[in-house]
């Protein structure tokens, strides 16, 4: 179990190097944002390229970020289910979803998000808005973001296995989001 646990470190610390990525895409695409508004309405000069760059920078924080939220267990779930569950309940549920949901969902977007980056990027795809970006980087997301999102789920996996098995020290509580 140590190896896995160790291969569980790994993940972790590159979906949280990318969770920062993701992060410093937020403060961009503000800044971006506000600044392509500010030179519109001050000296009435705009470009595509500036609102495409925003939904690039979008992208890499949903599809960066997404790994992360799924580390940090602060992903959607059905709170129904998890307000009746105590004890080892939680994690069994969670390592149903895991297993029966999401790893299954997650190769099936990899798989089908894959050869539309290939396409997109052997072709040279350029956005048809003038000024326009390359789409490539942004394709390049889906595939990456749903690895990411794969191996992180392998590694709640394994880490839930260890807990189960007492091997492994996690906070199993679910709290309920602040409303």
């Amino acid at each position: 179990m140590k190896p896995l646990l160790a291969f569980c470190r790994v993940v972790d610390w590159v979906n949280e190097k990318l969770a920062w990525l993701a992060a410093f895409a937020v403060l961009a695409a503000c800044l971006i944002s506000a600044g392509n508004a500010l030179i519109r309405y001050a000296w009435d000069i705009s470009s595509n390229a500036w609102l495409e760059i925003q939904w690039y920078l979008f992208a890499t924080t949903v599809m960066l970020g997404a790994a992360y939220v799924l580390r940090l267990n602060e992903h959607v779930r059905v709170d129904i289910f998890y307000t009746r569950l105590r004890g080892k309940g939680p994690v069994l549920l969670d390592l149903f979803g895991l297993v029966c949901f999401l790893l299954p969902v997650m190769l099936v977007l990899l798989a089908l998000s894959w050869p539309i980056f290939l396409r997109t990027l052997l072709s040279g795809e350029v956005s048809s808005n003038a000024g326009g970006l390359v789409r490539w980087p942004a394709v390049l997301l889906l595939p990456l973001g749903f690895a990411m999102v794969f191996l992180q789920a392998v590694a709640e996996i394994i880490k839930r296995i260890a807990y189960l098995r007492g091997e492994y020290a996690m906070d199993a509580h679910y709290a309920k989001p602040v409303q």
